[in-house]
């Protein structure tokens, strides 16, 4: 990696600018994991015009340059860098990157810091790829699960991290606005999975995505393990608000957030949940919904809900609905510890064990889970608006994984309505999204939600205006 520092703003020199952010003019050639590209993925990172690549391409860049930033508001960043933009050039000795205006915290003595550099280069090579593989040419995968899974387990495998290696990630959810001690708590978790040579896996922001890899590294090193894996596992319309860690070392863009889901469930050896806000409600309910299948009924998949023993009242909440919602044959698929990091870890280790027996037994890969069985439905993209938010079916009477799939839903469109700017603009249009459904579920997904707000679960700062509304 090589860096041509070319000016420093020099506004920015004289001291703080209202609205505006000290910035960097650089240049930049990737080494490894980025050394070409075609011409026809150049091309699509530079079209600006409706269906091009290149807004995406700058908003999920700033991202990556503002990496440990503590704004969840994904216009922030657009505010503080009016006139940052980024180009990749193919020349004939590889790939040249661009940058103007670029956020000078990104920098140190005019040198690009090595991490956010790898994170930039992650940046353009998921969107150069994804930009091929979702191309309408390949569309027609995406009309079945098993072709969804395809372009899954391409798009890992080109981000280089799928590796036959003995079982060993553990993927850890939870909120990116969570109080000192359960981030603490996350801490001390990584901490211990650290020191039983476990590494870890989030959804590369702050808060509990942070945590368990800060504690982590510390066991690593302990440990003498020279090769860790922080993975962040990211897409388009989260990574503006959830900028990554600064410890994340392998980064992945998906292409949306069911894809992003499956990529977390397939690579997973085991899922630790921490508390949370609507996001991490997603992602239990998606998975829960997957394990209830019959096809996955004997599957080893440790799942524990965990945190400090202040957040037992949190995860009695979400089991009470979890229960009234998807029946008590759903809370059999996880297990509850509060306030006991090295039980939570010893727990973890013994099933990732169960899981690596049982692999070998059905003769499946250690890096990617293909026995899983995930229906076509849980795969589709789902596009919040007032009509999509409205028609869900959320009654009883419906299968268990039915009813889960679109419980799924509502919280994706509330984490959209909350940090996904597209999203917030038609409910900042048209108002706040209304959830219909039977009378006792709507109460108790109003209490969860109220329960999220009052312990300010849903933004990092400012006062929270809810994006939706509960209808019985």
């Amino acid at each position: 990696m090589h860096i041509e520092p070319e000016h420093i703003d020099a506004e920015a020199e004289g001291g703080p600018v209202p609205s505006r952010a000290p910035t960097v003019d650089a240049r930049i050639y990737p080494r490894g994991g980025l050394d070409v590209l075609s011409r026809d993925e150049v091309a699509r990172l530079r079209d600006a015009s409706a269906g091009g690549m290149h807004d995406l391409l700058r908003r999920c860049a700033l991202a990556v340059l503002t990496s440990g930033s503590a704004s969840d508001d994904p216009r922030a960043a657009q505010e503080l860098y009016p006139d940052f933009d980024i180009q990749v050039l193919q020349q004939d000795r590889g790939v040249r990157i661009d940058l103007k205006a670029a956020p000078a915290m990104a920098f140190v003595d005019g040198e690009i810091i090595r991490g956010v550099a790898e994170l930039l280069f992650a940046v353009v090579r998921d969107l150069a790829f994804t930009a091929i593989e979702l191309d309408p040419e390949y569309s027609a995968e995406l009309d079945s699960s098993a072709g969804t899974t395809d372009a899954v387990f391409r798009l890992l495998r080109n981000a280089r991290i799928l590796q036959p290696a003995d079982p060993n990630l553990v993927v850890c959810w939870g909120g990116h606005s969570i109080g000192r001690e359960e981030y603490l708590y996350t801490k001390q978790v990584g901490y211990e999975l650290g020191l039983r040579g476990l590494d870890i896996c989030t959804g590369c922001g702050p808060g509990a995505m942070k945590g368990p890899m800060k504690g982590a590294t510390i066991a690593h090193a302990k440990q003498r393990r020279r090769r860790m894996r922080y993975i962040g596992i990211t897409e388009p319309g989260i990574i503006a608000a959830e900028s990554p860690n600064p410890i994340v070392n392998h980064l992945v863009i998906m292409p949306d957030i069911e894809k992003r889901l499956e990529a977390f469930v397939r690579m997973a050896h085991g899922i630790i949940v921490f508390p949370g806000g609507v996001g991490t409600a997603e992602e239990i309910l998606y998975l829960l919904g997957i394990l209830l299948r019959e096809e996955n009924a004997d599957l080893k998949f440790p799942l524990i809900f965990s945190g400090p023993a202040s957040a037992a009242a949190y995860f009695e909440q979400i089991d009470k609905f979890i229960r009234l919602t998807l029946g008590d044959a759903a809370a059999e698929r996880y297990r509850i510890v509060v306030g006991d990091s090295v039980e939570v870890a010893r727990i973890m280790h013994a099933g990732v064990a169960d899981v690596r027996r049982q692999r070998i037994a059905q003769q499946d890969s250690f890096f990617f889970n293909w026995a899983l069985a995930i229906p076509h439905e849980f795969q589709q993209p789902f596009i919040p608006t007032h009509e999509t938010m409205a028609a869900l079916d959320l009654h009883h009477g419906r299968k268990p994984h039915e009813l889960a799939a679109d419980l799924r839903r509502a919280f994706s469109g509330i984490v959209g309505g909350n940090v996904k700017e597209p999203t917030m603009r038609l409910v900042e249009a048209n108002g706040p999204f209304e959830i219909h459904g039977d009378a006792d579920m709507m109460r108790a997904l109003d209490a969860l939600l109220r329960a999220f707000v009052a312990q300010g679960r849903m933004k990092i700062a400012g006062e929270y205006r809810p994006c939706y509304r509960v209808v019985a």
